[in-house]
């Protein structure tokens, strides 16, 4: 059979993008008539199993073949046998339509209200001991339902709400934008972490001033805590002097142990040896702790019902 040019849109060449969306668009919604043809080998039986006029069918065979510019089929009477241009294209369309029912099943077992999966974001400070308990306690009632989880400091998590990635998360403060909503948990009292053998190590409480000439170590900028200690230092009237920048809280106790700074930081989840721990008094030293999500995000069952669990939390969030 001679292949007949066509004066309809074809793949472009040079695989330009426009081109080839275009033409995406225009062969998508005749994918699956073809593939039904195709495994039928009988244009009136491919109507019939696809619940779809034969006229409807036969009319989009042939504009798909006109689109393409080749034959796709060699017709004998009411039946249809594939040309190698045919054969070729059904394999790839064979994988694409896989490829969407596949991606189909798995956003439906991702919203199944018994089953279904939470994005759930939090802080590297929240991962040992509150998130492990809050997840024991929500998954007493919702056995089944699958958690990914995030741990990362608070902007990361904000910009991974807005993109989609997470359903939920944990963060401090708590933000205050336009495009999310965001509901205040708990609070958690910050410390003043210093060597066991520091100067300020007998005490149990210290003004957060006397600390004006000491040596910190703190998160990078962009974490919230750091945020916070900066705030916290210029309302004792000074700006600390930063030594070490880290990621993880747990490191910048292991910098304390060492002697090579002190810290503000929230309590550990096991005590850690070399270090003493102390209550600021003044300033008030503590941070908000919220649960934030997209505004206008529609829920699935399974974010509802953990949303709906952190809520109730609210003043028992932490251990």
């Amino acid at each position: 059979m001679v292949h007949q040019p066509s004066s309809r849109p074809r793949l472009s060449p040079s695989g330009d993008t426009e081109d080839t969306t275009d033409m995406s668009m225009l062969l998508a919604p005749r994918l699956a008539y073809f593939a039904g043809v195709a495994r039928t080998e009988h244009v009136t039986r491919a109507a019939q199993e696809l619940q779809v006029p034969q006229s409807t069918l036969s009319r989009a065979m042939v504009r798909l073949e006109q689109d393409l510019g080749v034959d796709l089929f060699a017709r004998h009477g009411r039946t249809v046998s594939l040309t190698p241009a045919g054969r070729t294209f059904l394999a790839s369309v064979e994988r694409a339509l896989g490829e969407i029912e596949r991606a189909a099943d798995e956003v439906r077992a991702d919203a199944d209200p018994a089953t279904g999966k939470v994005a759930f974001g939090f802080l590297h400070t929240m991962g040992a001991e509150t998130v492990p308990g809050l997840l024991h306690a929500f998954r007493a009632d919702h056995p089944r339902v699958r958690f990914s989880l995030v741990q990362n400091y608070g902007e990361a998590m904000l910009e991974k709400l807005r993109a989609g990635e997470l359903d939920l998360c944990l963060t401090s403060p708590v933000p205050d934008a336009p495009d999310l909503v965001a509901r205040r948990l708990d609070e958690q009292k910050l410390r003043l972490v210093v060597p066991a053998d520091h100067r300020l190590a007998a005490r149990r409480r210290v003004r957060l001033a006397e600390a004006a000439d000491e040596t910190f170590v703190t998160l990078e900028p962009g974490y919230g805590l750091r945020r916070i200690t900066d705030d916290l230092c210029a309302q004792a009237g000074f700006r600390p002097r930063i030594a070490f920048e880290g990621e993880e809280a747990e490191t910048l106790r292991g910098l304390v142990a060492a002697g090579l700074g002190v810290a503000l930081l929230p309590p550990p989840a096991f005590p850690r040896p070399g270090v003493v721990e102390l209550t600021v008094t003044s300033p008030r030293a503590a941070r908000e702790i919220g649960v934030a999500w997209l505004d206008g995000h529609p829920d699935t069952p399974p974010v509802a019902a953990f949303k709906k669990f952190l809520l109730s939390r609210r003043g028992t969030l932490l251990p």
